[in-house]
């Protein structure tokens, strides 16, 4: 079948941009022809066909879009945006509304009071309403459990046509060699314990607690090594975190920590958790994070029930700078972490969307 992708925006090394070429690649494997609707891809990154949409805004996209009358060009109209219709929607940055909810309670009172009044959260607040209402997607592609029952106590969708799809990485070994390297340039010592922690938007991804929890944990040989763009000026003070700045090769990264911290505030699902997964590193994370349902919470990592909650955060890291702990669960996590490929990933939603059309 031809299936129409849809995804407004573009970031050279965005997460869904990734999937996007992947699924379209996959899927062209298997016999179909993929079509994109953007505002913002460049042609030279898309090699398969291609529909430019302008707009300036989310609902001015949505629109837009809706008057391109896409189903005549497509089979089956896949969404990675909220869009006012679709066949399917791919949930994967969750659910804006739990989203500022989460984010209130960390913040002075009138930040949520004067987010109100601005137009890309409340046309996104409207998008969503209307998307999960009963004129909007015919099903929807959760990324986790927690993003699924979020949908429903929101907006009342059908938990029958919601479906939880995790997210899937592809395949990537860590050498020894690659370890010993990467940590002899970053002037890390055999001894010295080095927690990564990668993403950019360190407010949602709660970078602060990190910080906060390394400055309270009892390793005088901690480092905490920090991948991705943000304001450097509103963390907590440091001496033992790195900033990297933005990251092409993240295994190397991977290879040369012993351990994972993400204390977000709201993630769907984190691939940058199942990245460190995959790689054996033990991921400490928060209960707010899709990703920590696939985890035994105490013996392949951390799931902290708030992330502000500084002195759990410590007492894990605590936990986890045993190299004999890390030694013994590594072969553990390494067999989880290859059980969620992208491959496999695809694979599920080409069924589910297969079904769907019929």
């Amino acid at each position: 079948m031809k299936i129409g992708l849809v995804r407004r925006g573009y970031a050279r090394t965005g997460g869904a941009e990734i999937y996007l070429r992947r699924f379209a690649e996959a899927a062209g494997a298997a016999g179909h022809e993929c079509v994109l609707f953007t505002e913002q891809w460049p042609r030279v990154a898309w090699p398969f066909a291609h529909v430019q949409v302008a707009s300036d805004s989310p609902k001015k996209f949505a629109d837009a879009l809706t008057a391109l009358h896409p189903r005549d060009e497509c089979d089956f109209l896949f969404s990675l945006e909220r869009i006012w219709t679709c066949d399917a929607y791919r949930a994967g940055d969750g659910v804006h509304a739990e989203w500022l909810q989460r984010r209130a309670r960390f913040e002075p009172f009138w930040k949520p009071w004067l987010r109100q009044y601005n137009a890309k959260h409340s046309e996104t607040l409207a998008l969503e309403k209307h998307l999960f209402g009963p004129d909007g997607a015919r099903l929807v592609i959760a990324n986790s459990r927690m993003v699924q029952t979020e949908i429903g106590r929101h907006f009342g969708y059908p938990a029958e046509r919601i479906h939880v799809v995790h997210n899937g990485v592809p395949p990537f070994a860590v050498s020894p060699e690659a370890r010993e390297q990467t940590r002899r340039e970053l002037g890390l010592r055999a001894e010295n314990f080095a927690v990564l922690f990668a993403g950019s938007g360190w407010e949602r991804k709660g970078l602060r607690f990190a910080i906060e929890a390394m400055n309270a944990a009892h390793l005088p040989n901690a480092t905490l090594l920090v991948a991705g763009r943000g304001n450097e000026r509103a963390l907590p003070r440091s001496e033992c975190v790195r900033f990297l700045g933005p990251v092409k090769d993240m295994p190397r990264c991977l290879a040369a920590a012993d351990a994972f911290i993400l204390p977000t505030l709201y993630e769907p699902f984190s691939n940058a958790c199942l990245e460190a997964l995959a790689a054996g590193l033990p991921v400490i994370t928060t209960a707010y994070n899709g990703f920590a349902e696939i985890i035994a919470p105490g013996v392949e990592g951390e799931v902290v029930a708030q992330p502000d909650d500084i002195a759990a955060l410590a007492a894990a890291l605590e936990k986890w700078s045993d190299p004999a702990r890390r030694a013994a669960i590594r072969p553990r996590l390494l067999a989880l972490g290859a059980q969620f490929s992208i491959a496999e990933n695809v694979r599920a939603i080409l069924a589910i969307t297969g079904r769907a059309r019929v």
